[in-house]
């Protein structure tokens, strides 16, 4: 195999030695693997990277990467051919012809979307992700790749302008930091940390750099002084372990000193104690060992053996007052939770050598398959996308457990409606109440790990907008809001039928669903509830359908004036006024100031045309007022529970969703849009709405909130 080995470059060489891939690497492996070397040599030859380098350099150092995670002989190669679908012209269907299903399958799960155009980067970045989470469900080694490749790319980020270094860091430390951290890749996590404190706080990273190497020999020495007992007793007793010290990395004292407000010389705990045993019940006789020999911190206490983490991390953590009074947090495991916890998902592969879905690694990412689950169903909206990807992949854990004892996992922070959803959504739509440990509690109430929590749930519950402001698990956040997304939909289809229904009878010759069931794509609709729906949430006006689909031969649709239309409606929708509690008098409407139900009314006493009625803020009244004889005490004649027809007059900058913003604010004031129009001139929107309100109270409400819509240039009741 050596001389076979002889015949390659120094840097494939170097490639077959990363890791201890060479002690299980067969002589038709290398020889595959080669063939991937050439063919990505090849396929990026000519190209460079920013720093000026052979591009093919940063492809090699991924699966450098890879190899010394110990990942097979199909991860390395995918990892060397991540990039040459994105950037050059080779296809899913060459590198399968060449190398196999699976290994083409890895590289275009890594491959970011191309061909399309964004509206946004944040809409660009969530449909990569989304199309990269999704990838997972085939093959989980589409994210080890991208992780390997995100540490190369920030090991290099030098070569970039300030501005896009940031925003690299930024997106690797809020997605995938706690992406490899779910995953229990430790090690590359920390080195992930540590380069996005690196570029994010340059000054701060070097800080800690020159201090933690300053302290190196101090440390060493505590080490020393700290294990000498542990190492002693252990040895008495027989116990064959493993002993050594590791600093903490450095975003991590960062991360300490921000929360703490402490400088770097009052942060004790710099260090952690490792103890590698054979077994699961020495880790339990060596935490006695620990804990006659030091004083634990009863609060820092926890048995990750006992309980596992989601992404199966097992461990015991104590934290014990050490020599000189200096807290020290020791980990003990055995020699296998010890590599998970390094390597985590990654370290799945060292003994499954060709295997892309053993059972094994698929209950090690369990968490990850739901949170798939939950962003391919639920999540439609790109900011909504990432906030619930972050969640998800930031939390930590508790653990409580159902009244028949079963464990459930849940984020630090949950609360019983977390829970109810995590049980299953239906009974998360349906809760009312929780009983937790035997009491019941708010819903809101933070659960602690080790609690029993009960759900109660009712048929006619239905979920609350105020959830979204207190739950912290994914599932919960996207069930709730894909709720009400469907409940607005639903409404808005149904006031959109009915404003078309409304448009047919006015033009019996013409029925608008006949007039488009051939026309969706032109409208740019699916299906005609999607158009009921556009029309009912303000997007799409019925004048629109005529402009687009009749050309010039739209019908005249508004005759008369559109306020003296709303006038006319309006007051259809009251039996009358009352003349000093008298109804069925002969009463006219004074055209300056068009008084509709609901505003404060005043009556004058005409000449030969009745009583006139005005609003009490008419500008004509002081004239009115010189004959004060004639003024006369009205009121509108309101039935039980009756509604006002409001007419609102909008302007704005012209802006994506402006209507949608408009017409949801509505909407979830539980108040009817009567309906809607709208036209755009330049760069400035109008949309004239009518509305059914209860009082004028009610109406002022919906136009404060109106005010807060960014680009809101005035709002007029006509």
């Amino acid at each position: 195999m050596h001389n076979r080995l002889e015949k390659k470059p120094q840097k494939f060489y170097n490639l077959i030695n990363a890791s201890s891939i060479k002690e299980r690497i067969k002589d038709e492996d290398i020889e595959y693997l080669w063939n991937v070397y050439k063919y990505a040599r090849d396929a990026h030859r000519g190209q460079k990277r920013k720093s000026g380098e052979p591009y093919f350099e940063h492809p090699f150092q991924t699966a450098k990467i890879l190899a010394e995670m110990n990942m097979d002989i199909r991860t390395v190669a995918g990892g060397l051919l991540h990039d040459v679908i994105e950037d050059t012209g080779i296809v899913f269907k060459d590198i399968e012809k060449e190398f196999g299903y699976d290994v083409a399958k890895l590289v275009e799960g890594v491959t970011k979307i191309s061909g399309i155009t964004f509206k946004s980067r944040q809409q660009e970045q969530a449909d990569n992700f989304r199309k990269m989470l999704l990838s997972v469900a085939e093959d989980i080694r589409v994210i080890i790749i991208k992780l390997a490749d995100r540490l190369h790319n920030m090991q290099t980020l030098a070569a970039l302008p300030k501005i896009k270094r940031r925003r690299i860091a930024i997106e690797t430390r809020d997605v995938y930091t706690p992406l490899a951290h779910r995953l229990g890749m430790y090690k590359l996590k920390s080195d992930l940390e540590d380069l996005v404190l690196k570029n994010l706080d340059h000054d701060s990273f070097m800080f800690l750099q020159k201090k933690v190497r300053e302290k190196r020999s101090k440390r060493q020495k505590y080490i020393k002084i700290f294990t000498e007992p542990i190492k002693k007793e252990l040895k008495t007793l027989g116990i064959s372990a493993r002993v050594f010290g590791r600093p903490k990395h450095f975003y991590s004292i960062y991360r300490k000193m921000k929360l703490q407000n402490k400088p770097f010389e009052e942060i004790y705990d710099l260090l952690a104690i490792r103890i590698i045993v054979d077994s699961k019940d020495l880790c339990y006789a060596v935490l006695g060992v620990v804990h006659q020999l030091f004083t634990p911190l009863s609060d820092r206490f926890k048995d990750y053996i006992a309980n596992h983490k989601a992404n199966y991390y097992q461990s015991i953590h104590t934290t014990v007052y050490g020599a000189r009074g200096r807290v020290v947090e020791i980990q003990i495991r055995t020699e296998e939770m010890e590599e998970i916890a390094e390597e985590g998902i990654a370290a799945h592969w060292k003994y499954k050598e060709g295997l892309s879905k053993p059972e094994e690694v698929d209950k090690y990412v369990a968490w990850l398959r739901d949170l798939v689950d939950v962003l391919q169903t639920d999540v439609s909206d790109p900011k909504d996308f990432m906030e619930t990807l972050k969640i998800d992949l930031f939390s930590d854990e508790i653990f409580v457990f159902t009244p028949m004892g079963d464990l459930v996992r849940l984020a630090k922070g949950a609360c019983s409606i977390d829970f109810a959803f995590e049980v299953h959504t239906q009974v998360g739509f349906k809760c009312i109440g929780a009983k937790v440990d035997g009491k019941i509690v708010p819903l809101n109430k933070e659960l602690n790990s080790g609690q029993t929590i009960e759900i109660i749930t009712s048929e006619t519950q239905k979920p609350s907008l105020a959830w979204l402001k207190f739950v912290k698990t994914g599932k919960a956040l996207a069930a709730i809001k894909k709720y009400f997304r469907q409940s607005r939909y639903d409404e808005s289809v149904k006031l959109g039928k009915e404003m078309v229904e409304k448009e047919n009878r006015k033009n019996k010759h013409r029925d608008i669903s006949n007039l488009v069931q051939n026309s969706f794509k032109e409208l740019g609709y699916e299906n005609m509830n999607k158009i009921y729906s556009a029309i009912g949430s303000g997007v799409l006006t019925i004048s629109t359908i005529y402009s687009k689909l009749l050309k010039n031969n739209a019908p005249d649709i508004i005759s008369k004036d559109p306020d003296e239309i709303f006038i006319e409606t309006a007051r259809q929708s009251v039996k009358g006024v009352k003349v000093q509690g008298v109804d069925n008098l002969l009463v006219n409407f004074a055209n300056c100031c068009k008084p509709i139900p609901g505003d404060e009314i005043i009556g004058f006493v005409s000449r030969g045309r009745g009583i006139i009625i005005h609003k009490n803020d008419c500008s004509n009244l002081p004239a009115l007022l010189e004959e004060n004889d004639r003024i006369i005490d009205v009121s509108w004649d309101v039935g039980h529970n009756q509604a006002f027809l409001a007419h609102v007059k909008v302007m704005g900058q012209e802006k994506k969703h402006f209507l949608k913003d408009v017409t949801e604010i509505i909407s979830n004031m539980e108040t009817n849009i009567v309906s809607i129009d709208g036209n755009v001139d330049e760069t400035i929107i109008y949309v004239s709405l009518v509305l059914e309100v209860s009082n004028l109270r009610h109406l002022n409400k919906i136009i404060t909130n109106l005010r807060k819509i960014q680009g809101i240039i005035s709002i007029e009741r006509k």
